[in-house]
């Protein structure tokens, strides 16, 4: 989860301030700042259509929206990660067993200097003419590992499948293109990398679920639903595009103007930037790191702002953690590596405590 950015925060307040009034929300209130934040994060992706992109609670909503929707033959395969993460496993599972599909989990090597570069193969080789739908993150939440989604994306087309993309570990600090990469759906929770507000997420949907039913049916998505003197003529059309899968209280006053705010500040940033700021930061520490006996994935299949560094060989794990805790170092334990995160908040000296504590890892081991 990212810091809350000071002007991010500034707008929750604004927001929070707003609604003390209710007399002052007026009708376009539930519409203007919703459809700023389609915009804000269609430029941020290079989607040419910003009602292309909607609006969920969580990562795990826009996936359940598109298991909805998807066209899947009974004993078609369902393509996922070893160890992805659980709410982009979970509908799949629950798909798979009600459609009889068969889930297919493709795992990397053992630890090896071509780990990435052996898993991209296998999931390339795992897509057939049986897949319906390949489902995998940009970069793996547990070390960062990256995968070759031009590659992957031109493999699912040749086979007619799906591709569903969970772009929350990294859109935001790392670029990404929809129209380079053409995913059917990029799914994307706004508290990591978006730097934005818990309990927000923007959906990119491509013509694939076009016509698709939603979750659940609001008034909010319907045609006409701006003019609050006819809501109760009911509208069996949607809005245009993918608003039709917005969720429902989608117009929330605080996390809205905080969510739009934050993309703003990524824009401003610019992801490429961000992704070599961070290279920039880490790349002499996990030189040395290495050299201290620790294993990385080889840097063509690792990004830069999201990686795993595993113990050498005979550490104990919970020896590093505690290092880790004595030099005032916040990093995530994930399986068998430490999750680390920069981003531009952080800075040397955050560098400099992270190497610290490794060298003093491995030197107490050796005494």
């Amino acid at each position: 989860m990212s810091p809350q950015a000071k002007r991010v925060e500034e707008a929750g307040q604004v927001g929070l301030r707003f609604m003390r009034n209710p007399a002052e929300i007026g009708p376009d209130d539930f519409f203007k700042t919703s459809d700023a934040v389609r915009h804000a994060f269609a430029d941020l992706i290079n989607a040419d259509q910003a009602i292309r992109v909607s609006l969920a609670p969580a990562a795990s909503y826009g996936i359940a929206t598109a298991a909805r929707n998807l066209e899947v033959p009974k004993g078609s395969e369902i393509v996922v990660l070893f160890e992805q993460f659980p709410s982009n496993i979970y509908t799949w599972r629950r798909l798979a067993s009600e459609r009889g599909l068969k889930l297919i989990e493709i795992s990397p090597p053992k630890l090896s200097a071509h780990r990435g570069k052996i898993w991209n193969e296998r999931i390339l080789e795992s897509i057939s003419s049986s897949t319906s739908a390949v489902c995998l993150p940009t970069v793996h939440w547990t070390d960062g590992t990256r995968f070759d989604l031009k590659a992957i994306a031109t493999r699912v087309r040749e086979v007619d499948a799906a591709l569903i993309v969970d772009g929350t570990q990294s859109v935001g600090a790392m670029p990404f293109d929809v129209q380079e990469i053409r995913p059917d759906c990029l799914i994307c929770a706004g508290y990591k990398w978006l730097l934005g507000p818990y309990s927000i997420g923007m959906v990119y949907w491509g013509e694939r679920f076009d016509d698709g039913i939603p979750l659940e049916e609001n008034w909010v998505t319907r045609k006409g639903s701006e003019n609050f003197a006819s809501v109760m003529i009911y509208q069996d059309a949607y809005r245009e595009g993918a608003i039709r899968y917005d969720v429902g209280e989608r117009s929330n006053f605080i996390l809205m103007p905080m969510m739009l705010e934050a993309i703003r500040m990524v824009s401003e940033l610019e992801p490429s930037r961000i992704q070599d700021y961070c290279h920039e930061l880490t790349s002499e520490m996990l030189d040395e790191a290495v050299e201290l006996g620790y294993q990385l994935e080889s840097e063509p299949f690792r990004s830069h702002h999201l990686f795993g560094i595993r113990v050498p060989d005979g550490i104990p794990f919970d020896r590093l953690k505690g290092k880790l805790a004595d030099h005032h170092v916040s990093v995530s334990v994930r399986g068998n590596a430490i999750r680390v995160s920069p981003n531009v908040y952080n800075n040397s000296g955050d560098v400099d405590a992270l190497l610290s504590a490794l060298r003093a890892c491995v030197t107490e081991s050796v005494q």
